[in-house]
């Protein structure tokens, strides 16, 4: 795809000098002298220029500051959190240092670096720390991505707020993925089976099912960035405000507890693939599932569903809407899914949201 800069001779440099440091890596300081700052140039942000780039960035002078602040119009648009080459990003206490610092300073985009594996986070998105991951990709691979990729970092590219659209087709396209992927599980799979019924009426309810669990199935969303901003009419223009995000995203378990529409704590369970799971929500919000704790629903539905029915056939887990997986006795003395106290809350909050929530699913 075309980019807005030329980032081929500034990446094969990097990779000379990734592969010159060899296992032993580089401190920050020579990490971001060598690596970072030549390709943040690179992607059009003047690094003398303190109205675009500001190092050891914070919002107030007694908040901690992050390693760059990446300015448009004097406002800060991304965040760029630099470790030493051969640091392990996975460590979950980097993206949440990052998170931190994003929220203190109302940025959206973050980004977490050691030179070579560059990691973009929505920091806004209402979802756990590993959700809001939207790209990972690194230089040394050479991978063909990698330049496309970076390209979205560049100083044009952000002014066109390409990540914003981007961000909503990933979000989009998780949403739609886990659904499909539940139509094949055991507990989901009637639509799935009556419509195969209705194309193939020779068959039986059995046979299908047990032709379904013969399946291999995989899908993927590839998102080439291009396609995405050819399909958004405007979307390459710049936005006057980022698009608030929808009502019932921003709605917590601590909200619902808090509010009195739960009760904590409260008793969840879920019958999968046959098997009773029970977990609680925990007066602070968190869930509880056997003995470990979750910032959300999903994550512990996640993890039941992966503990019971294993893993995907590329390895990965089963995403989960906690929301939907999860069930609890509502006042009323039925078994309903959480989201029915969420629809509550938001009813009684805001009922222009509680119509969006109705409408969206």
């Amino acid at each position: 795809m075309p980019t807005s800069v030329s980032l081929t001779p500034v990446l094969a440099t990097i990779r000379k000098r990734i592969a010159q440091a060899g296992r032993k890596g580089l401190n920050e300081q020579d990490t971001k002298a060598t690596l970072i700052e030549p390709m943040l140039r690179a992607l059009g942000w003047d690094t003398e220029d303190v109205e675009q780039v500001q190092r050891e960035y914070r919002v107030k002078r007694q908040h901690k500051p992050v390693d760059y602040g990446l300015l448009a119009n004097r406002t800060p648009r991304l965040l760029v959190e630099a470790k030493g080459l051969g640091q392990h990003l996975d460590d979950h206490k980097w993206a949440g240092q990052i998170m931190g610092y994003a929220a203190v300073a109302g940025v959206e985009w973050v980004v977490l670096t050691d030179g070579d594996e560059y990691r973009i986070y929505n920091s806004h998105a209402t979802v756990a720390v590993e959700e809001k991951l939207l790209r990972s990709v690194r230089i040394s691979s050479g991978e063909p991505q990698v330049e496309a990729t970076l390209d979205l970092l560049s100083k044009a590219r952000l002014e066109e707020n390409r990540l914003d659209v981007l961000w909503r087709a990933h979000f989009v396209d998780r949403a739609v993925k886990a659904a499909v992927e539940d139509l094949f599980t055991s507990d989901n799979d009637l639509v799935l089976v009556n419509h195969i019924l209705r194309a193939t009426p020779k068959l039986t309810a059995d046979e299908v099912r047990v032709s379904l669990r013969r399946c291999r199935h995989q899908f993927d969303f590839p998102v080439s960035p291009d396609d995405v901003l050819a399909s958004v009419k405007g979307a390459a223009k710049p936005a006057k405000a980022p698009r608030p995000t929808p009502h019932f995203l921003d709605v917590s378990l601590a909200d619902l507890i808090n509010s009195g529409h739960l009760k904590a704590p409260v008793a969840l369970s879920c019958k999968y693939q046959g098997k009773e799971v029970c977990a609680r929500v925990l007066p602070d919000g968190r869930v509880e599932w056997k003995g470990r704790t979750f910032d959300s629903l999903s994550q512990a539905g996640t993890e039941a569903r992966a503990a019971i029915g294993g893993l995907r056939p590329d390895g990965k887990k089963r995403a989960t809407n906690g929301w939907v997986f999860w069930k609890y006795q509502a006042p009323d003395g039925e078994l309903r899914d959480v989201d029915h106290a969420r629809r509550q809350y938001l009813a009684a909050k805001n009922p222009s949201a509680a119509a969006q929530k109705a409408r969206t699913g």
